[in-house]
C-alpha cells in the first residue's frame, strides 16, 4: 500500500520549518527537500559535480564544499541561473525524497518542498503555511541577519502569495504565538491520521 503523503509548502519566513518541526515532534517522518538538496550537493555526489562544472570552483569553500550563501547570491541575482541550478539538482533531490518516503515507518509522511506551488503527483494532500509579506521579511532579517533588500529579492523569485495559496487542501496562518501554531498543527495531525488510516483500508 502506497504511503499517505502530505505536502508542505510556504514561502521564506512563513514558518514552514517551525510547522514541520512540530509535526516531527508528534512522530511524523519528514522528507525535506532542503535537506535532500544538501545531501545531493555533498562532494562526491553526481549533482555536486554538475553544479561545480557549471558555476565553477569559485562557489567552493576552503573545505571543498559548496558555499551555499555564495551560490544563493548568484542564482537569486540571475533568474536563468536559478532555473539551471534546479535542472541540475532536482532529479537527484526527487530520488532522495522518494527513498525517504519509502523507508518511512510513520502513519503518514510530510513532504516539505522549498520551491514551486500547488500539489504534485507525490502528494495525497497539500498543506500551505502562510504569513503576511511584512512578517516574512521581519522574520528572515532577524534569522539571517540580513538586509530588507536581500530578503525582498529572494521573495521576488518565489511564487507570489496568491499562487502559493492555489490548490491547497489545508492552510495554516502563522501570524501569532507558537501556542496558536501548535494548536493548528495538532488539529491537522489528527485529521491526517484519520485520512492515512482510511487510505490503508481503501
Amino acid at each position: 500500500m502506497a504511503k499517505f503523503v502530505v505536502g508542505l509548502r510556504g514561502g521564506i519566513g512563513t514558518g514552514k520549518s517551525a510547522v514541520s518541526n512540530i509535526f516531527e515532534s508528534l512522530g511524523v517522518d519528514i522528507a525535506d527537500a532542503d535537506i535532500s538538496s544538501r545531501n545531493v550537493m555533498k562532494p562526491g555526489e553526481e549533482a555536486f559535480k554538475k553544479v561545480v562544472d557549471h558555476f565553477g570552483k569559485g562557489i567552493l569553500d576552503s573545505a571543498g564544499e559548496i558555499n551555499r550563501p555564495r551560490l544563493r547570491k548568484i542564482v537569486f541575482s540571475k533568474p536563468e541561473e536559478k532555473i539551471l541550478l534546479e535542472n541540475l539538482t532536482v532529479p537527484s533531490i526527487i530520488e532522495d525524497l522518494l527513498k525517504k518516503i519509502q523507508l518511512s515507518s510513520s502513519e503518514y509522511v510530510m513532504l516539505v518542498l522549498s520551491t514551486g506551488s500547488g500539489k504534485t503527483s507525490l502528494m495525497n494532500r497539500l498543506l500551505v503555511v502562510d504569513a503576511k509579506k511584512n512578517t516574512q521579511i521581519k522574520r528572515v532579517m532577524e534569522r539571517d541577519k540580513t538586509c530588507r533588500e536581500e530578503v525582498e529579492a529572494i521573495i521576488a523569485t518565489q511564487p507570489d502569495r496568491k499562487d502559493r495559496l492555489k490548490g491547497n487542501d489545508d492552510l495554516i496562518l502563522n501570524e501569532g504565538l507558537i501556542s496558536d501554531l501548535e494548536r493548528q498543527v495538532m488539529s491537522l495531525h489528527k485529521k491526517y491520521l484519520n485520512l492515512a488510516r482510511a487510505n490503508i483500508t481503501a
